[in-house]
């Protein structure tokens, strides 16, 4: 390093490289990034003012709607600035702050998405046990293991990241600062550190994908043998949103991450990106409140008072 200027700063590309393109690009992602906030505040007021939503479904969903506003204003609002100005400068510890606040709320929503489909496991399998077993304190040590977690997991890819040095080029082809287009920047060898990181992504995301799907086949393992056709509909209907929401989040999460940075293609990052760390955490309220008659109902009393 001695025979290199280490960087101070990167330069973001933002959105996208078409100028022309920023003038449909920013008005979208802020209509977006509104929606997602508003929907977000709307289920959390609703969870909280509503006695009939006091349970622990509704716990995890309030924390699910808190940590997807986090999760979308890490990055849209810095980005949705750098395509309207034009210029994508952000210092070298902005850079590291944003990785390792974005790694932290992906990888604590990979972990509450764990334990929602723990909590419905365990709602279908052990009903009348449920509300003994998940207790207020239970639920609340599963939301801050997630969140623990997800800030040590996301402690090491952050270290692994930037102990490599950065000496120029300093462009990262994305609207964010993420691992795999920072790592590509990298000056020296970083295969090793790629190699690593993608071992302990694997083991790790993997790990808690297959804990959910584990609990979704005890699910439709036991709802199978609901004699009546209302029954199973109904069992069914409690875990189908949750279950949209963890293809949505670890398909292209998972084709983002579970790959190399060497094969990592700059369009298609940013698309995947795009549609895991906005499109869904700002759909989410839509997914929750389409097939859940309780929080329509609660939503209809919170905005419209009187006409209820």
């Amino acid at each position: 390093m001695s025979n290199h200027t280490r960087v101070t700063h990167f330069i973001l590309r933002g959105f996208s490289d078409v100028p022309q393109l920023r003038l449909v690009v920013i008005p979208f992602f802020l209509l977006v990034y509104t929606f997602g906030l508003l929907g977000n505040i709307s289920i959390i007021t609703a969870v909280m003012r509503d006695s009939r939503l006091h349970s622990p479904m509704y716990f995890f969903l309030k924390n699910l709607s808190f940590l997807d506003m986090c999760y979308t204003s890490a990055t849209i609002p810095k980005a949705v600035v750098i395509s309207f100005t034009g210029s994508g400068l952000i210092s070298y510890l902005e850079c590291v702050a944003q990785l390792y606040i974005f790694i932290t709320l992906s990888a604590t929503e990979c972990f509450l998405l764990t334990a929602m489909a723990y909590d419905r496991f365990l709602a279908i399998l052990r009903p009348l046990l449920y509300g003994t077993i998940m207790s207020q304190k239970c639920r609340a040590e599963l939301v801050a293991s997630a969140w623990v977690s997800g800030a040590i997991y996301s402690a090491f890819h952050t270290f692994n990241t930037f102990s490599l040095p950065y000496c120029g080029p300093n462009v990262v082809e994305h609207f964010f600062c993420d691992i795999p287009p920072v790592m590509r920047l990298s000056c020296t060898d970083h295969h090793l550190n790629e190699e690593v990181g993608f071992a302990v992504s694997s083991c790790i995301v993997m790990s808690s994908f297959f804990l959910t799907v584990l609990s979704y086949v005890g699910i439709v393992s036991t709802v199978v043998r609901i004699p009546s056709v209302d029954g199973r509909c109904k069992a069914f209907s409690t875990c189908s949103s949750h279950l949209t929401t963890v293809v949505l989040f670890y398909g292209p999460g998972s084709f983002v991450y579970l790959r190399p940075a060497s094969r990592y293609s700059p369009t298609q990052g940013r698309l995947a990106s795009i549609f895991y760390s906005v499109l869904t955490p700002s759909l989410n309220p839509v997914v929750y409140c389409l097939r859940n008659k309780d929080m329509k109902f609660a939503l209809q009393k919170l905005y419209c008072r009187r006409k209820c």
